[in-house]
């Protein structure tokens, strides 16, 4: 299958690389702070390229332009989480 627009996108690559890599740390956790901060960071994480795509997919300019500021919201709520110091 080939690369659609958004998957030739340094940015959606890096948003993926940063996802995998918070859910091969997450994995590691105990029971508690997996099941408390790290479902909510995971989450935070697979939103960015999720809404990058997502935005790519849209017919309008100010659709794309909203989920890509979905996505930018999404990777500070990533920032602010792993800055919490449970890496």
């Amino acid at each position: 299958m080939s690369q659609t627009n958004f998957q030739k996108l340094d940015v959606y690559k890096l948003g993926e690389k940063l996802a995998d890599e918070i859910g091969n740390i997450v994995i590691k956790w105990d029971a508690l702070a997996k099941d408390t901060v790290g479902k909510q960071i995971i989450r935070s994480a697979d939103s960015i390229g999720a809404n990058i795509a997502e935005g790519n997919g849209r017919g309008s300019y100010q659709d794309h332009r909203r989920f890509i500021n979905i996505a930018r919201g999404s990777l500070y709520e990533t920032k602010a989480l792993v800055e919490t110091g449970l890496y």
